[in-house]
This record gives C-alpha cells, sequence and structure tokens, in this order.
C-alpha cells in the first residue's frame, strides 16, 4: 500500500513539476516609466498595471522621474540598454519624450504610451481615457447643477486646469467648453495650476474669490486640486454647498469630498480600466502584431480602439461620480481593485 502511495504521490510530483514551468514562466520584463508617485492616480496606477500585467505573464519593473523632464530621458537610455520586452511610458513632457521613444522603438523595443499621448512621433499602443469626453461630461453636470441652482443654465464658472503642457488638461477643457458654448449666458473663466501643483490652484481660488465673488461653480482638472480649492474656501469663510465644485479624475481626495458635502461632482478618469487594456494587448505589443481597429470590452467598459496617425490608440469613457452613487467598488477612488481577471487579446 505504501508502495502505492509513494508511486501516485510520485506520478503527481512529476505532473506538477511538469506543469508548474510552463504556468510560472514569465514572458518577460516590462518597464513602466511613471512621471510622478506624489498622487494617487499614479501610485494606483503602478499597483493595477502591476496586477493585470502579471495575469497574462508578465513581470514589470518601475521607474520614478519625479516630473523630471531630464530623469525620465535618462530612464529610457537607461531601460533600452536593457532590452525590455517593452516599455509602458506616461511622459512628464509628450513633446521632450518624443525622441527617446523614436529611440527605443529603433532599438527593437515596442513602447506603450499610458494616459499621456504622444502624437508626435508612433507608438506600439496607446491607452487614454477620453479626456475629450471627460470634459463633455463634466460639461453636462454644469449645465444641469447651474440650472438647478440658477432656474436656468447661467451663471459663473471658474475652470481650474492643470499643466498647460499636458494634453490631458487641454483635451478636457476643448470638450468643457465646446459643450458649454450652447450657453452664452455662462461665463468661464480659466486658469492653469502650473505643474499640476496643488498650491498654486489654492492661490487661483483664493484670487478669483475676491475678484469674482459670484462665483457659481469652480471646476478643477483633478481632485487634489479641489482639496487646494476647499482649503481657500475654508479660509474665505465659505461652508460646503456655498459654491459649487467639480474634479475630473476620481481620486480618493475627490471621492471624500463628496462625502463631506464641498464636491458636487467628481468625472472618473477609468485608471483601472487603462491599465488593463495595456495587459490585454501587451501580447500583440510585444510580439510585434497587428492591432486591430474596433470595440472591446475592459472590464465592463465599452472601449475603441482606433488606428490614429500615432498607431493603435483605445479610448475609454469616465462616468460621473455624485453622492448618489459615490461608494461604487468600481470607481478606483475606493481602492478595491477589480477581481475580473485580464485575458490577453487573441
Amino acid at each position: 500500500m505504501k508502495r502505492l502511495l509513494f508511486s501516485v504521490f510520485g506520478i503527481l510530483a512529476l505532473a506538477i513539476a511538469t506543469l508548474t514551468p510552463a504556468f510560472a514562466q514569465s514572458k518577460g520584463t516590462v518597464y513602466y516609466l511613471v512621471p510622478t508617485l506624489l498622487d494617487e492616480f499614479q501610485t494606483g496606477s503602478v499597483s493595477a498595471m502591476e496586477l493585470f500585467l502579471k495575469q497574462v505573464g508578465y513581470e514589470m519593473k518601475t521607474l520614478n522621474a519625479d516630473n523630471k523632464t531630464d530623469a525620465q530621458q535618462s530612464q529610457m537610455n537607461d531601460v533600452i540598454a536593457l532590452k525590455p520586452k517593452a516599455i509602458i511610458l506616461a511622459a512628464v513632457d509628450f513633446n521632450a519624450l518624443k525622441p527617446s521613444v523614436e529611440a527605443a522603438r529603433a532599438a527593437g523595443i515596442p513602447v506603450v504610451e499610458f494616459d499621456r499621448q504622444i502624437t508626435a512621433t508612433p507608438s506600439d499602443f496607446t491607452s487614454v481615457a477620453g479626456t475629450v469626453e471627460i470634459g463633455h461630461i463634466a460639461a453636462d453636470q454644469a449645465e444641469a447643477l447651474l440650472k438647478a441652482k440658477n432656474g436656468a443654465v447661467k451663471g459663473k464658472i471658474l475652470q481650474v486646469l492643470g499643466d498647460p503642457g499636458d494634453p490631458y488638461t487641454l483635451d478636457i477643457q476643448k470638450g468643457f467648453e465646446e459643450k458649454m458654448k450652447a450657453f452664452p449666458d455662462v461665463k468661464i473663466i480659466s486658469l492653469p495650476a502650473m505643474q499640476w501643483e496643488a498650491s498654486n490652484a489654492g492661490t487661483i481660488v483664493a484670487d478669483q474669490m475676491l475678484a469674482n465673488p459670484d462665483i457659481d461653480l469652480i471646476f478643477s482638472h483633478a481632485a487634489h486640486l479641489s482639496v487646494a480649492g476647499v482649503a481657500s474656501l475654508e479660509a474665505a469663510g465659505k461652508k460646503p454647498g456655498d459654491v459649487m465644485m467639480m474634479s475630473s479624475n476620481g481620486a480618493p481626495v475627490g471621492l471624500d469630498l463628496i462625502r463631506k458635502g464641498w464636491l458636487n461632482v467628481e468625472v472618473e478618469q477609468p485608471l483601472y480600466a487603462q491599465a488593463a487594456a495595456v495587459a490585454m494587448f501587451m501580447d500583440k505589443v510585444a510580439n510585434k502584431q497587428e492591432i486591430k481597429p474596433g470595440d472591446y470590452d475592459v472590464l465592463g467598459l465599452k472601449s475603441v480602439v482606433t488606428k490614429e496617425a500615432w498607431g493603435p490608440n483605445i479610448k475609454i469613457p469616465g462616468a460621473a461620480i455624485t453622492k448618489a452613487n459615490v461608494d461604487n467598488p468600481a470607481f478606483w477612488g475606493n481602492q478595491k481593485p477589480p477581481t475580473d481577471t485580464v485575458k490577453s487579446v487573441e
């Protein structure tokens, strides 16, 4: 009997030993060059990307540029020398990183753009939120808020942009303002918070509330900018609800401001789906296979791949978060990573 048991265990051990390497074998290492780790979107992108890439068989290493263009250029040079399966780049400066992208691809290393498009030169894949569409959603929300407050779509909006060198904020501004053109009785004051620095946003809000005390709505292009805006409003003696507020990236601090009554709407940037899309298409990217245009389901979101001058581009929609749905775990700001397993696109 013992001999039989040892024989069975021996067969099982051999089977496991045979299967395990095939299951655990990595397809290679991918480097993710993140612009900064100072905000929750960026730290969340690292953990989400690592989770999803591991599900499809890739190891990931991260390099942080601390928002320094020269540091990221140097990192690109170092990573090119290591010859990874691919480089995922969230550029500090999309113009300055163009030569680095070209150098990597010339060395035979595919480059994926994450969150921040580089349109001046081709890449192998780009995964972005529908930023113009985020602007459209924000405009719809602003329309409803102004109408509820003033009886018609009229009033004054302070729009606090991010850094003017970042296409993310420029696209949101474009989408927001093109929809708001339908309402000539709405005046929009747009000012940039340079380097996405929260203190700059706080100063803008403080100054503008003095110059324009009749501002109805403050629309900041990131939740951490709204935090600084709230601090300025509190310093001016304002209470939650005195001035309507919106943000547009879905960070945890934004959701907290909704719960506290300061923020009316947070238009989410779909972090989890953006990262999942990179993993879904990584086999195609690494093996230099065609990525076909069309509709794709990314964590339940209907997303569209198009063939652009800069390469295949997937655009993923955002959603409006309000007090009614703020606790939905699907929103990345609630920091509950999806349990869905990502699979490679065939």
